[in-house]
């Protein structure tokens, strides 16, 4: 039996926390460095969205200005590019890179990219299963609640704690392809297009690669968690 201050399952906990805390200090660091510098085109960064999605035959998504730093995104519900403090007016091969990268996701939304359509489906899903996931699997291992079957069998409260959280499990590595994709896109048209230079585009793949590891860490930190549910409701369920 393991003490009751230390739960070897932690572990877990802990290396998916550092993973994000390394990712975090990867992205903020490279847009730091590339922030300082300035595209040749002079444009800012809601000008090269702006151009970007007119070139791609895009007229019905709303550019806005949202406060905070990096809290960049596009909304596919209301058809807005949201651009935060540090993208929005800069002029910064970083500022556009991540105006560029927005941008793929509204020409995803355009053309009905697939993972796209499925992450949109899973959200609701998935903000209820990274809210009640943990605290079900925890209350089903405390009190031990077991549900039966009509046709015979059982199933307890922490396993259904485990099934809601896999949706955010999911969610997270639907997410990856979506945004690996975008920045692909992004890439493309900011070279295609003629807003950057071969050279230029190349900083804003270093930008954009570091913000992929972002997503890439809180997909394994999401699996290391669901192992931790998995391994806490096996345990009980063994002790019993």
């Amino acid at each position: 039996m393991y003490g009751y201050y230390f739960d070897p399952t932690y572990l877990l906990v802990l290396v998916g926390a550092l993973l994000c805390m390394w990712a975090s200090s990867r992205v903020n660091s490279t847009y730091r460095k590339y922030a300082r510098v300035r595209c040749r085109n002079g444009m800012t960064g809601a000008q090269a969205a702006e151009r970007i999605l007119q070139m791609s035959g895009i007229r019905d998504v709303q550019i806005q200005h949202v406060s905070g730093d990096l809290t960049d995104h596009y909304d596919p519900g209301a058809k807005v590019l949201r651009l935060s403090d540090s993208v929005y007016g800069s002029r910064s091969v970083a500022a556009i890179g991540v105006a560029a990268h927005e941008c793929g996701h509204a020409v995803q939304h355009q053309k009905g990219y697939l993972p796209l359509k499925i992450r949109s489906v899973l959200v609701p899903a998935a903000n209820i299963g990274s809210r009640l996931g943990l605290p079900l699997v925890i209350l089903g291992i405390v009190l031990g609640l077991e549900f039966s079957l009509p046709g015979g069998g059982s199933f307890s409260l922490a396993q259904i704690g485990i099934w809601v959280f896999t949706f955010a499990v999911l969610f997270q590595i639907v997410t990856l392809p979506v945004e690996f994709n975008a920045s692909a896109r992004a890439l493309r048209m900011l070279g295609d297009y003629g807003i950057m230079g071969t050279d230029e585009v190349d900083d804003c793949k270093r930008v954009l690669g570091a913000a992929a590891l972002t997503y890439v860490a809180a997909a394994a930190s999401a699996i290391l968690q669901l192992l931790r549910l998995l391994l806490l409701a096996g345990r009980r369920r063994s002790d019993d």
